[in-house]
């Protein structure tokens, strides 16, 4: 029996798709749950799993080539099995390693040749001691230097050889889907959006002292790390609880106002810029939030996001510090109305009480749309903010 292999339903907002990479080839054995392909969106890279055991009979596309949802990409023979090669004699391997061999699925065997790792020196956790992805990722995860190695593979800029002195090659690399889709959104936002920024200073003292005292306790009893983020996120929420504006959008003519906070927290990916979003972030605690954004972070860099992880949101926080940024001008996540930019701490000199006094200073960026944000809604907005991590205590008495 002869069963289909479509493209997975792709959400509104995602006209199609593109045919990354190809894990199988005709005449594979596949199992149910192998990753047969790699289904490139604008947003996040899709897997697209056999649904029955069998062989693959046909490949209807090619890498690189444009599909929509429900296109039929493939064939599988259900029940069929991949007719064993001769071999020329028998050699003294054991028993053991040919089971081995025949537990492993395609898309298995493509990761462990691509990172030259053994399959003997791995604990399957499938049925039967059947050699899974996760566990090459498992190994790969617990070998850095060997997944570093993998990922050098894969970049354009590992297959050119050092340019030496004198020498002006070029290279044309196609851009990505996500990174083109980016670059699209982006500047539909500076061409729809009237745009300002504005900027404030925060005294970090508070948060940092706050931090210290406590992030061996807090860590110790929620198993997560006291970060600055989370400070950010819950005073984020207290300036647009008292600004609607900021955590509104504009639909044709109407302003939607949002009664809920979902924040988008902005990442970098091995695939450029994403943005997950934390869900109803008002009702989660500091260890929540920090949760979460481990979490959602983990998933970006191991490119596992979902599509549910990236769409929504109703306000962006991005952290250009972590990169060392001193000051920047966020551009808005359409058809969100604002985002938060943060950069880095450095010691600065402040008057305090009439006296010159060296303090962890940080700047904040506030981008918003002119259209539906009015001037002093953003300035009060960021000084909610500044106020909040200035003093900590505000955050917990909602004052």
């Amino acid at each position: 029996m002869s069963v289909e292999v479509k493209v997975p339903i792709l959400p509104e907002s995602v006209a199609d798709a593109i045919v990354a990479v190809w894990h199988v080839k005709v005449g594979d054995e596949v199992s149910i749950d192998d990753n047969l392909v790699d289904i490139e969106t604008e947003k996040v890279v899709l897997e697209v799993p056999a649904t029955v055991d069998g062989v693959i009979k046909e490949l209807r596309v090619e890498e690189g080539a444009t599909v929509g949802e429900q296109d039929v990409i493939a064939i599988i023979e259900e029940g069929a099995t991949a007719p064993k090669a001769e071999e020329p004699a028998p050699q003294e391997t054991s028993d053991a390693n040919t089971d081995d061999a025949d537990k492993l699925s395609p898309a298995v065997r493509k990761m462990l040749a691509e990172n030259n790792l053994d399959a003997s020196k791995i604990t399957g956790s499938g049925k039967n001691g059947r050699l899974l992805k996760e566990d090459v990722q498992n190994a790969l995860n617990a070998a850095p230097a060997a997944k570093d190695k993998s990922a050098a593979k894969d970049t354009p800029a590992a297959e050119v050889k050092t340019p030496q002195a004198g020498e002006r090659n070029e290279r044309r690399v196609p851009m990505t889907r996500l990174r083109t889709t980016i670059a699209r959104r982006l500047k539909e936002a500076q061409d729809t959006q009237e745009m300002l920024t504005t900027f404030n200073d925060v005294n970090m003292q508070a948060v940092m002292d706050l931090r210290k005292q406590y992030k061996e306790l807090f860590e110790k009893k929620h198993g997560t790390r006291l970060g600055f983020m989370s400070f950010f996120v819950k005073a984020a929420i207290e300036a647009l609880k008292r600004f609607p504006a900021v955590n509104a959008s504009i639909e044709g003519n109407d302003i939607v106002y949002h009664d809920f906070y979902d924040v988008g927290i902005a990442a970098s990916s091995p695939r450029g810029l994403v943005v997950p979003v934390l869900r109803d972030v008002d009702q989660l605690s500091f260890a929540g939030i920090e949760k979460n954004i481990g979490q959602l972070g983990q998933k970006a860099k191991d490119g596992k996001l979902t599509m549910d992880d990236l769409i929504g949101g109703t306000f962006t926080i991005s952290n250009g510090g972590t990169f060392g940024s001193m000051m920047s001008t966020p551009i808005v996540n359409p058809p969100q109305s604002a985002i938060l930019g943060m950069h880095r701490i450095e010691d600065r000199p402040i008057a305090e009480n009439g006296e010159v006094v060296i303090r962890p200073m940080m700047y904040l960026a506030l981008t918003y749309d002119h259209r539906i944000i009015d001037g002093s809604e953003s300035v009060l907005f960021l000084r909610t903010i500044k106020e909040c991590l200035e003093d900590p205590a505000r955050l917990l008495l909602e004052l």
